[in-house]
């Protein structure tokens, strides 16, 4: 038996992503960035680390982290010096305007998840994260990557 859109439960969440996405990129535009960029600066908040250990945090493949990092370093949101004992491990940073940038995403991570939960109450809201991280490893365990094509919406750059 074939679900029609309107019932599909895949299709509503692909419309609500696009419109979180959306209305992430209207706010993020005000600071300069592009989606996807906001979490490479929150994951360097609390300490500088490698690209690699960036792309496993993000769960992103590194060229997609090296993309995001080079365009960050050319707004000078970061800085990369190389580390380890052989000088080929590169340490990614946030420099003191990368710091401040990442502190003003807070407000604006706020400002949308507030939007995005309005009609939901508190039962409701932890229902629905329970339920998403539930979808998301059943997607992973069955193979899904989570590093598309729409992660690089800052190739627009």
């Amino acid at each position: 038996m074939t679900k029609t859109i309107e019932k599909s439960v895949g299709r509503a969440l692909l419309v609500a992503a696009r419109l979180h996405r959306a209305r992430m990129g209207e706010r993020l535009n005000a600071l300069g960035l592009f989606p996807g960029q906001e979490q490479a600066l929150k994951a360097l908040q609390a300490a500088p680390m490698t690209m690699g250990e960036l792309a496993g945090l993000l769960r992103v493949k590194p060229p997609t982290v090296s993309k995001t990092i080079g365009r960050l370093s050319l707004q000078g949101l970061v800085s990369r010096e190389g580390g380890g004992r052989d000088g080929r491990l590169v340490q990614v940073a946030l420099t003191e305007h990368g710091q401040r940038t990442a502190a003003a995403l807070d407000a604006v991570w706020n400002q949308v998840e507030d939007e995005l939960l309005e009609k939901l109450d508190s039962k409701e809201r932890k229902q629905l994260r329970k339920l998403l991280r539930k979808v998301a490893k059943g997607l992973s365990q069955a193979g899904a990557e989570l590093d598309d094509p729409e992660e690089d919406v800052d190739d627009a750059a």
